[in-house]
């Protein structure tokens, strides 16, 4: 209830504020707004040079583990055929 109370005065002070001072409220937003686009505006470049830098030393070994991935795949599926033809063989067994 607290909040509740504190919120309701909070958001009726800050009306009637822009109200009787929105000549300050203006001044505050012509200096604030070029300030904030100015350093979003570094922030961007300077993660992307952070981007660039990192994809150039990235060295390019994925397509070579990406082979031998595949390929050990390809031989453990061999593998498993292998073993479920001998299951079946030694279940006709029993049998």
């Amino acid at each position: 209830m607290a909040a509740l109370g504190g919120g309701l005065a909070a958001l009726i002070l800050g009306i009637i504020g822009i109200i009787l001072w929105f000549g300050y409220f203006i001044k505050a937003l012509q200096a604030g707004v070029p300030i904030m686009l100015i350093l979003g505006g570094a922030l961007a470049v300077y993660l992307g040079f952070e981007e660039l830098k990192d994809k150039r030393n990235t060295p390019d070994t994925f397509d070579d583990s990406t082979s031998s991935l595949k390929s050990e795949v390809e031989t453990l599926k061999d593998e498993i055929k292998q073993l479920k033809e001998e299951k079946k063989e030694t279940e006709s067994k029993d049998q």
